[in-house]
């Protein structure tokens, strides 16, 4: 085995180790990347050959978390892993982005990348080293590939940008941005922020660039060590370079001409694909008439010819339009280079979603709704590094009428998957930690001519707005454009780009935001040599324009509404003491159930920061009030002078005992029934199941036995007078040992004498007594011998 190992340093001091030659040998290209116990394996392959007619570079990039990894079994019936998923889709697309425009435009072969975590303990992310690894195989092998590049997180923590941050520096961090760039250029960024600034952002992107440096260095030594700087030959395309002439030469002009025309997206199509179609008539024509007077066989087929136009003819309309803004500054639809669309938008268009709104900006419109649900609604999170519970769902949907495409919906692709992930990650701070709700909003792409994406997070914001989500400030969203043709300093930033341009300009780069700052980002550069100025140009634009359709979504809905719509389910939360958790919830939860079952709400109990947080929601306020009262009448702790309405629940010949909370008894003694003497409680006309006001006159510290008194509550007669105790020598003249006990020279008592004569022991107070002539509970002597009751 040839192994070959090369580390780098982050500035931090940590060490990732790139090592290839010693697994997956019979991939074009395999390293086995490394830092500290999270280990990665990337591997590459690509087809000798590209398929007939293919023109575009067909590359599949998966990246892939096993399980095992962590220690852990996969969860699902089958405990195997399935497919992908969206943190997996996601890191996939990541890197996918960077990697696509790096291969040479005419290569056309199948590439397919996997990066597999093999180790991870939880304290380095390694979604931030997958692209490094995915760039280094690239480098082992001979397939074509520009450059190397390389991806870092960047967070800023405690005011400072660490590099690749651990799990734990992520939870103090207040910017979280992926950077994927070669030596010498800024390729993607995507990622959220806590509300920075634009310098805060170049200041991160900055950060990242000094520290994928290194990284393309080592991945350019270890190509070359390996003799893999040399690529294979390949060729996929069939060229005429005198038709590529002879189009650009004719066929230019006629497509300037359509760009200035600021036509509507369908009519400007029609337009371009009429000057193509009448050139490609015009040319078969010639050629029919060439091969008629030829016996040769023709050495490049119409078919050829056809696919050979239609990549020609984009390269004409591609230098028309740039030209035209750079040399007129005049875009596709007729506007200026900042210049926004039209905006309209509305809120409440449905009637039974909890919120509900149309953002339409030019010819991209989202409908979007909002759903306010409960605990129970939460999404379980279950991947190799992240197990928990999303309060918070976005889901976003793009049909194919929205651009007027006669093709079946299938399910959710890729593309969804990121768009909706932008959305929510430039949403997601702004609602409230302690909103009790879940809360999923669905955009729905009705329109798309544009950044569908930056719709949905302007139209997320008035459905959430509608729903009466306390958002703490609306967001908007903006998509920005490039034109900067090489070696050329002349450049047009474009402010809410068009699918055209973006499809044929240098960057689309979105910015979502409040007024105080941005709190997502995506940006996909295409161009060599982007600066730092132009880039800061971009931001600032895009902030004057966000805060122009920030200035149009206050006008439809300035802030949240004050309260929900009436057919949103109520919710009210609460924390209970930890200790009473169980008790709420019961044995195999029969309290609970039972609660629910009676009021008609639901109630779901977690323990949270050593306090169990209560959630109960009904669709009307009388059922979560019943549920309320309930539960705290289980938590509740008895407080001493406080009076209760309690419950007789059994009767003694000494008193009876009232609940006066679910679960709490209390001793209410004959004696403090009324002020009168009762020889039994049933002078009182007291049975179990009346109800009798009480207070609570002390709680035994040692026993936590209930006091309970229903005579001080009522007026003390006139004149009475309180019987003098008698000390307690008196009351059963001069104890002695052996159970005997002088009474008063009145006869001597001794234990045992006779069936009448009773055993006291008043060693254990506590002990209860039994009288063997009756058929009820025990006496409690504390609470006798307390009101010097004669117990015989």
């Amino acid at each position: 085995m040839n192994v070959i190992t090369k580390s780098v340093q982050l500035p931090d001091g940590r060490t990732i180790t790139i090592e290839t030659g010693k697994v997956a040998k019979q991939a074009d290209g395999s390293v086995v990347l490394r830092m500290n116990n999270t280990v990665l394996l990337a591997t590459v392959c690509a087809a000798k050959d590209a398929v007939p007619g293919t023109d575009f570079m067909p590359l599949q990039v998966d990246y892939r978390e096993q399980y095992s990894a962590a220690g852990r079994f996969p969860g699902g019936f089958t405990k195997r892993e399935g497919k992908a998923g969206d943190n997996e889709i996601l890191t996939s697309r990541l890197v996918d982005r960077v990697l696509r425009p790096l291969f040479p435009s005419n290569y056309h072969a199948e590439v397919y990348v996997n990066v597999m975590l093999l180790s991870a303990d939880g304290v380095d992310q390694p979604d931030a080293l997958a692209g490094f690894a995915a760039s280094a195989a690239l480098a082992c092998s001979d397939i074509p590939f520009e450059c190397p590049i390389s991806e870092v997180r960047v967070a800023r923590v405690n005011g400072e940008y660490v590099i690749d941050p651990t799990t734990e520096q992520m939870k103090h961090a207040d910017m979280d941005i992926m950077v994927g760039a070669s030596a010498e250029n800024i390729m993607m960024v995507e990622g959220e922020m806590k509300e920075v600034s634009e310098q805060d952002l170049l200041g991160a992107l900055k950060a990242a660039m000094e520290a994928i440096k290194p990284m393309c260095e080592l991945q350019a030594e270890l190509s070359k060590e390996l003799g893999t700087d040399v690529k294979r030959e390949y060729n996929h395309e069939v060229n005429d370079e005198e038709l590529r002439e002879r189009m650009n030469k004719e066929l230019y002009q006629p497509a300037y001409d359509i760009t200035k025309q600021a036509l509507e997206k369908h009519a400007r199509a029609e337009a371009f694909e009429k000057i193509l179609s009448d050139f490609k008539e015009k040319f078969f024509e010639e050629r029919k008439a060439t091969a008629a007077e030829s016996d040769e066989a023709p050495a490049i087929s119409d078919d050829e010819y056809d696919a050979m136009m239609d990549r020609y003819y984009h390269d004409v309309e591609r230098d028309a339009m740039r030209r035209c803004i750079l040399d007129e500054g005049i875009r596709l639809d007729g506007r200026k280079t900042d210049e926004i669309r039209p905006i309209w938008c509305e809120v409440s268009p449905l009637p039974m979603p909890h919120g509900s709104s149309i953002f339409t900006r030019g010819e991209t419109q989202s409908l979007s709704t909002c759903t306010l649900g409960t605990k129970l609604d939460e999404k379980l999170v279950d991947d190799v590094l992240d197990r928990g519970y999303m309060k918070f769902l976005l889901h976003y949907n793009f049909p194919p009428f929205c651009t007027g495409e006669a093709k079946a919906q299938r399910g959710v692709g890729r593309r969804e998957i990121g768009h909706g992930h932008l959305a929510w990650r430039a949403l997601k701070d702004m609602i409230p930690a302690d909103f009790p709700y879940t809360v999923r909003l669905v955009s729905q792409i009705l329109e798309s001519n544009g950044s569908s994406s930056m719709a949905t997070v302007c139209a997320g914001t008035l459905a959430l707005m509608d729903a009466g989500v306390p958002m703490k400030k609306p967001v908007s969203g903006i998509a920005m454009g490039l034109i900067k043709n090489p070696g050329e300093d002349k450049y047009a930033v474009l402010s809410d780009i068009l699918g055209d341009e973006d499809h044929l300009g240098d960057m689309d780069f979105k910015t979502t935001g409040t007024r105080d700052g941005l709190t997502a980002t995506q940006m996909d550069i295409k161009c060599d040599g982007l600066s730092f100025d132009i880039l800061e140009k971009a931001l600032m634009q895009a902030k004057a324009g966000r805060e122009h359709i920030l200035n149009c979504i206050t006008e439809t809905m300035a802030e949240p509404r004050a309260e929900l719509k009436p057919h949103v389910p109520r919710i009210e939360a609460f924390e209970i003491p930890k200790e009473f958790i169980g008790a709420v919830i019961g044995p195999g939860g029969k309290i609970i159930q039972q609660m629910q079952e009676d009021t008609g709400a639901t109630i779901t109990i977690d323990e949270e920061d050593g306090v169990g947080k209560v959630q109960v929601s009904a669709p009307d306020k009388e059922s979560i009030d019943a549920a309320i009262r309930k539960i705290k009448a289980i938590v509740a702790v008895p407080e001493v002078g406080e009076v209760y309405e309690g419950t007789v629940r059994s009767i003694m010949p000494y008193g009876c005992f009232v609940e006066i909370m679910p679960g709490k008894d209390g001793l209410l003694h004959i004696s403090e029934i009324d002020w009168k003497r009762l020889e039994t409680v049933e002078e009182a006309g007291l049975k179990e199941g009346d109800k009798i006001n009480v207070k609570l006159l002390e709680i035994d510290p040692k026993t936590g036995k209930y006091k309970l008194s229903h005579r001080v509550l009522i007026p003390k007669p006139e004149g009475y007078v309180e019987r003098e105790r008698r000390p307690r020598g008196e009351r059963g003249g001069e104890r002695r040992g052996g159970g005997e006990r002088r009474n008063g020279g009145n006869g001597e008592r001794r234990g045992n004498n006779g069936a009448g004569n009773r055993q006291r022991n008043f060693d254990n107070r506590n002990e209860p007594y039994r009288d063997p002539a009756a058929n009820h509970e025990p006496k409690d002597f504390s609470d006798v011998l307390d009101h010097g009751t004669d117990i015989d």
